[in-house]
């Protein structure tokens, strides 16, 4: 893509790129612990690089990006929530074309049996562009991998059909750029995508007879001066989320899930089916049993789910009971709770670089068995205070036992993390604050912004706020319809806040967003800010 420097003409502007891990000169490995998502935090620290060392803003930033760079861009977008100003999506890979019938339910079978693989690539040159001399260069190039983890494939499939479906999350101003003759993707997708962001400031293109290089094709001036007056443009400023409780995409979702279905539907059948099989034989599963009486939500429950070890009554009940700690969602909690670990390492780092002592306060934790195991792994260098607070006395209760059983030096007490004054008035003062698995299960802004506001008064400028949220679950219908909550067995319906509303509520409270991580699926994000001098 070095040629778009020269060819889109704009020399006020400074242009960036990098080889992508385990392309071009970079080093890296594919496939055996790398996901897409890997890639996408990639592309987050480069650009965390690049405002660094560069001093560029946030907001004057654009990203061009194309084919499977085009759906790093767009999951980067949708997943971190960066106030860039715009994106331009060239030929975005969201369903690559398989010739070969069934390949990609083969590949998936062979990667559960063999493990990890590569495959190469079927494109040639020429279904690329009809520019000759770029026909060449992509034979010739000593730099081009032509190999790719089937477990990267896959994922690709995973994370493009997730953007695809919550496309609605996405407000920057977007441009999609599509080739009318390409025989690598499907453009149905893409046009999907398109119709689903959530942006008054959005445009796309179709070129007839252009192959899959859209910005690399013969005639690619067509598409280059599309691109050119997008970049150009100003566009309106996006309007805030902080009351997107009240209306907007998650709120319509949350208003239809409280919704009953249709007695006589077949999926109200379907859902009464699984909440009989729960209270009836998904009883011989432990989890299921400690689901059902806690809530599948509270921290008895998520406590068995962090131990990940299957048990129940009869063969049969840790059979269900393994097939339960493995569904998408406890999978993505266990990924979120060694996220937390690395970023409370990480934030211990950061408070005593500027000279604060690595008091730490988490305001909702259950039986605070994540960040206790993430304490343990400090060494010889741990916080110099750690309080826990949870609501519910049982949880303070086991969280103390859990506390004798590692011999940590913690405290844990009972505390409302909704009550900003109890919050603000901690002693000694915090340096890290924690809300991990909290703002997930209640829709209202308004409790949130209290525990925000309690944190921002207790911990001093330099200080760190660890967060977690959950952008998007594939199975949060099915929750809803089948599954109680810890506030006396009402249904768990949850509403979901991007990553740009929740950036934006802890923003106005007085943090700044430092970095985050993402799990693999998409599910669970967790969050490092700052807090900022008044």
């Amino acid at each position: 893509m070095a040629h778009l420097v020269d060819e889109l003409k704009l020399p006020e502007v400074s242009f960036y790129a990098w080889d992508a891990r385990t392309h071009g000169r970079s080093g890296g490995e594919q496939g055996a612990t790398t996901t897409m998502a890997t890639f996408v935090q990639d592309l987050d620290e480069f650009v965390r690089h690049i405002r660094s060392e560069y001093r560029v803003a946030e907001e004057s930033i654009s990203v061009v990006a194309q084919s499977l760079g085009a759906v790093m861009a767009a999951a980067w977008v949708h997943d971190y929530a960066p106030g860039i100003h715009c994106m331009v999506l060239a030929a975005p890979a969201f369903q690559v074309k398989l010739y070969v019938p069934f390949a990609r339910l083969g590949l998936g079978l062979w990667h559960m049996l063999v493990g990890d693989f590569q495959v190469q690539s079927y494109v040639k040159g020429r279904a690329l562009t009809h520019d000759a001399e770029r026909v060449t260069s992509y034979h010739s190039d000593p730099l081009v991998k032509l190999q790719i983890s089937v477990r990267v494939l896959l994922d690709l499939y995973k994370m493009a059909a997730r953007l695809v479906e919550d496309a609605a999350a996405i407000r920057v101003p977007t441009q999609v750029l599509l080739s009318g003759s390409d025989w690598v993707i499907h453009n149905g997708p893409p046009r999907k995508f398109f119709e689903r962001l959530n942006t008054q400031d959005k445009e796309i293109w179709s070129f007839d007879g252009f192959y899959h290089d859209t910005l690399g094709e013969k005639d690619r001036h067509l598409p280059v001066a599309k691109m050119r007056a997008f970049l150009q443009r100003q566009f309106s400023p996006r309007p805030s989320l902080n009351d997107a409780d009240r209306s907007g995409v998650t709120k319509t979702e949350y208003d239809n899930l409280m919704r009953p279905l249709p007695a006589l539907s077949l999926k109200s059948l379907s859902f009464a089916a699984t909440k009989l099989f729960l209270r009836t034989m998904g009883r011989l599963s432990d989890g299921i049993r400690i689901g059902g009486d806690t809530g599948f939500d509270s921290g008895s429950s998520l406590d068995y789910v962090y131990r990940n070890k299957p048990s129940g009554i009869t063969p049969l009940g840790r059979l269900i009971d393994y097939f339960y700690l493995n569904s998408p969602g406890w999978i993505g909690i266990r990924v979120r709770k060694k996220m937390i670990g690395e970023l409370i390492g990480r934030s211990i780092l950061r408070v005593r670089a500027r000279g604060l002592a690595a008091r730490l306060v988490d305001v909702a934790a259950g039986h605070g068995r994540y960040v206790l195991e993430a304490l343990a792994q400090c060494g010889d260098a741990p916080p110099e205070d750690i309080l826990l607070r949870d609501f519910d006395a049982r949880n303070v209760e086991l969280g103390r036992q859990l506390i004798a059983e590692k011999g940590l030096p913690a405290r844990f007490e009972l505390g409302d993390a909704f009550d900003r004054a109890s919050l603000a008035a901690l002693q000694p003062k915090p340096a890290i604050g924690i809300i991990s698995g909290l703002f997930e299960l209640f829709p209202e802004n308004a409790p949130l912004r209290e525990t925000l506001a309690g944190l921002a008064a207790a911990i001093e400028p330099g200080g760190c706020l660890i967060y977690t949220g959950q952008p998007w679950h594939p199975q949060i219908e099915f929750i809803a319809r089948t599954l109680t909550s810890h506030r006396q067995g009402a249904p768990w319906v949850m509403r979901r806040r991007t990553q740009e509303e929740l950036d934006e509520l802890v923003r106005l409270a007085g943090f700044r967003k430092v970095e985050q991580r993402i799990d693999p699926a998409g599910l669970f994000t967790v969050t490092m800010a700052e807090r900022m001098d008044e």
